[in-house]
């Protein structure tokens, strides 16, 4: 089997896991009483985290992607979401946190992962932001975009 075909194995073992992930958040957020076009918005956000960013290079499952939240929402989803903007992070910020929140209850996540990776998105929110209107100014070199 060569490296592609083996990245694409895991990847639909991933994706069909993802399948049932995502409906299981679904119901759980309706069960938080969000009405239905909240719910939809962060199944599409969460949807796109586990589906294309967690299988884009290296498959991950959704438990081992709360420590790469910073790399998502600073940088990844900047340069591969045409529709990337202020509003969009800060949904999609809020709805990764939703979503972690959801795997904590089922115990695949450690609570001490899910306040660390909230306290990272609150420090770090506001530079994402910062990176993403740099990022979309046409007068800036990319070396002045990304302050690593």
């Amino acid at each position: 089997m060569s490296d592609y075909e083996e990245y694409e194995r895991k990847c639909n073992l991933i994706r069909e896991e993802n399948k049932a992930l995502l409906g299981d958040f679904e119901s759980w957020l309706l069960s938080k009483g969000l009405s239905a076009a909240t719910v939809k918005k962060h199944r599409e956000n969460i949807d796109f985290y586990i589906n294309e960013f967690l299988l884009y290079e290296n498959p991950k499952c959704a438990f081992e992607g709360i420590d790469e939240i910073g790399m998502f929402l600073g940088y990844w989803f900047i340069r591969k979401a045409m529709w990337a903007n202020e509003s969009n992070i800060k949904s999609n910020a809020t709805s990764l946190k939703k979503f972690y929140d959801f795997m904590m209850e089922r115990d695949e996540v450690d609570p001490e992962a899910v306040k660390d990776m909230k306290e990272r998105i609150k420090e770090d929110l506001p530079e994402w932001v910062a990176t993403m209107k740099r990022y979309d100014d046409p007068s800036l070199d990319a070396e002045d975009v990304w302050r690593w």
